[in-house]
């Protein structure tokens, strides 16, 4: 159900009108508390959390001031069920539904945080009450997961006062689409699912192959063990990937887009289905987006959770309604794709990335990261580490600072054992 207002948005200037809209109404809350409700919290039991937490609000009557947002992964798994109290910034982790009588008692009522709901610092032993505090937090730097675990990834209009659709309607509004992929090449974005290709290069491939029919794939398969980027970020901030999916398709000429989608992910195909058909309702997807003559449509095609389906040219086969085998190349995707049809196949994670690109400028992103490697990298911390979770990290960053920072280093205080590669080999 879309809980935005129907309002159809024509140009830039609507897009003002709805942020200005949100931000008056949300004058009139106090406080806005938002419920990690990803994956893991889920898991942990977050839905009778906020339940409780509900009756509670009623019970004190402040439903009135108090805004409850349902959120992607805040990131820091290991602690949930957890939340965010704003306008405070703090940080309450490991809750139980009894625990929340007491939250809005010394929180919401006497203005004073309940410390022993708050994160605990591993190696003093202190509550840790302000999420800015934290080190998991402070070490990373939130370009791709900027609004997971900070809107209500229900909202499009809270998508929409982050500067959602913004970087869209200034592209339809002041590129051509050679100029998006010059921005793209000068960004240094390389591809985020593993070969690390130029994502300019890859889209300026697409835009010169021959053809009125062209499409683009957004590959959110992620099969690897122990890896829930993708999932993360479509749970979190759906729109984010219409929106950057929308500016490649304008950028080579598409018309149609596909988020193919493994079947164990039903909570990112749930809330992406939900912001596709809120886009649509409000003329963000579908024809003459934001007043222009440009068409553009996306659908979820469902994976069977086929490994090789991660390679894109088996990809392209599923898509198809084939059984999911790679194909030799050349022909590339970008000449002959989806259908036979030049198509761009991107990772999740890489469109995450287009809309700042445009927001904040290419040269903005070039100046993260590495010479070579430009931009953030998205991780999924999991293991013998204190603080697991998912985390974004610029590129460049060690794997000790990763670990031991962020991670908050090995449970029980045990040492990293290194190994040489012949000590691993023997006398092989």
């Amino acid at each position: 159900m879309n809980k935005d207002a129907d309002s159809k948005i024509y140009s830039i200037n609507d897009l003002n009108l709805v942020k200005q809209r949100y931000y008056e109404e949300m004058k009139k809350f106090n406080h806005s508390i938002y419920i990690c409700s990803g994956a893991g919290c889920i898991s942990s039991n977050c839905g009778t959390v906020r339940d409780v937490l509900m009756e509670e609000l009623e019970t004190a009557d402040l439903l009135s001031t108090v805004k409850i947002n349902l959120t992607g992964c805040i990131g820091m798994c290991n602690v949930g069920p957890a939340m965010i109290v704003e306008p405070e910034g703090v940080f309450y982790c490991n809750l139980k539904p009894e625990n929340m009588k007491k939250i809005v008692k010394k929180h919401l009522l006497e203005n004073q945080i309940a410390e022993e709901f708050c994160y605990t610092n591993i190696d003093t032993g202190k509550k840790v009450p302000y999420i800015k505090d934290i080190e998991f937090f402070k070490g990373q730097k939130k370009v791709i997961l900027r609004n997971c675990g900070q809107i209500d990834y229900r909202s499009m209009d809270e998508y929409i006062s982050k500067e959602g659709y913004f970087a869209l309607a200034k592209v339809l509004q002041e590129f051509t689409p050679e100029q998006v992929i010059e921005e793209i090449e000068k960004s240094g974005l390389r591809g985020r699912g593993g070969g690390g290709f130029p994502t300019g290069l890859k889209w300026k491939l697409t835009a010169k192959a021959k053809g009125n029919q062209k499409y683009v794939i957004c590959n959110a398969d992620e099969g690897d063990p122990g890896a829930f980027m993708d999932r993360s970020l479509l749970e979190g901030d759906p729109h984010n990937i219409i929106e950057g999916m929308s500016i490649a398709g304008y950028a080579i000429g598409a018309n149609k887009g596909y988020v193919y989608v493994r079947a164990e992910y039903p909570l990112a195909i749930e809330r992406l289905d939900s912001a596709i058909n809120q886009a649509r309702e409000r003329n963000i997807l579908g024809k003459n987006i934001l007043g222009t003559d440009f068409n553009f449509d996306i659908e979820i095609r469902i994976g069977a959770g086929a490994f090789v389906c991660g390679e894109e040219t088996a990809l392209i086969c599923s898509v198809e309604g084939k059984r999911g085998e790679p194909r030799q190349k050349p022909p590339y995707p970008s000449d002959k794709g989806l259908f036979g049809k030049p198509t761009i196949i991107n990772n999740a994670e890489t469109f995450g990335n287009i809309s700042v690109i445009f927001l904040k400028s290419s040269k903005w992103y070039a100046d993260i990261g590495t010479e070579k490697s430009k931009g953030t990298k998205v991780f999924a911390l999991a293991g013998d580490v204190n603080n697991t979770g998912i985390i974004e990290v610029p590129m460049g960053i060690t794997l000790g600072e990763i670990i031991f920072n962020i991670g908050g280093g090995i449970p029980k205080g045990k040492n990293l054992k290194l190994h040489r590669l012949e000590d691993l080999l023997g006398d092989a």
